[in-house]
């Protein structure tokens, strides 16, 4: 497909972006599809300044925003979609008819890949470590959840961290706690938990030999999923496996949260086999 002036573009919102893998499977379902579109890379700083940006360009039509951006591009939208509202951070912008709606397509997709990866979430212990964008997501899609038995949140930034523990507390009646993220914490909360996800980027190429769970603390009795999708299995997914845990990696939950997005921006079914080819052939 010819680039032209009529091409419509997106592109992920990020910093950094060197490491995504948005515009190889976006752009291969395009092609697929025969859709004049095509996808960017931008690594941005100021949120506030590209938004304005694009939203000066005529052909502009959406973007996934990442790390760290998906709290702080909220103010720069025109409309947020309810369940984003009720989360407070997006990953995806739909630009029509001059306007900017913000949707978060991590929350359904995060909650697919643990139920296609047979993670039982029904009267369990979840322990989440981060409490950035994507945290914010999956917290409050398992608060959502019928039946999770209880709710750990670990990060670094004490503020981030007590404001999402509040934040769910005031929505759900799932029992949520929350301390600082280090290993005292964790020899704390994982013997008696079930499920572990992370959602940092600890463990992301090109760091890819860094964990933030020690080896030690993980046991067979849990479903460890790493949101981290480059390298495809992470330390973290590795000492899990070592110890005999249920693994599921963040291919998973990405190639989940970019169908949707791919179906926001074109109004069409995404060639999902394609996205997971590509997707599986890039990361390492």
């Amino acid at each position: 497909m010819d680039i032209n002036a009529r091409t419509q573009f997106c592109g992920v919102i990020g910093n950094p972006v060197g490491h995504s893998l948005s515009p190889a499977i976006h752009n291969a379902a395009f092609h697929k599809l025969g859709l004049n579109f095509v996808y960017l890379a931008w690594k941005v700083e100021t949120i506030g300044d590209a938004i304005k940006g694009l939203c000066a360009l005529g052909n502009f039509r959406g973007a996934s925003v990442t790390i760290p951006h998906k709290v702080a591009v909220i103010p720069f939208l025109d409309h947020v979609e309810m369940t984003a509202q009720r989360i407070g951070a997006i990953n995806t912008i739909v630009a029509e008819n001059g306007e900017l709606t913000g949707y978060n397509t991590d929350a359904t997709g995060a909650l697919r890949a643990l139920r296609e990866g047979e993670a039982e979430l029904k009267g369990r212990h979840i322990v989440v470590l981060g409490s950035g964008g994507a945290a914010r997501a999956i917290a409050f899609a398992l608060a959502g959840e019928s039946g999770v038995g209880k709710l750990t949140l670990l990060g670094i930034d004490d503020s981030e961290r007590v404001g999402l523990a509040q934040d769910i507390r005031s929505h759900a009646t799932l029992k949520v706690e929350e301390r600082h993220l280090d290993e005292s914490a964790l020899r704390r909360v994982l013997p008696d938990a079930q499920v572990l996800i992370h959602c940092t980027p600890v463990g992301m190429a090109p760091k890819a030999d860094i964990t933030c769970v020690p080896a030690s603390l993980l046991h067979a009795d849990l479903s460890v999923m790493d949101i981290v999708y480059n390298p495809l299995e992470t330390r973290l997914l590795k000492d899990a496996k070592r110890a005999g845990c249920r693994t599921i990696p963040g291919l998973e939950m990405f190639l989940n949260q970019a169908v949707t997005q791919f179906e926001l921006w074109t109004n069409q079914s995404a060639p999902v086999d394609v996205m997971r080819m590509v997707l599986e052939s890039h990361a390492r």
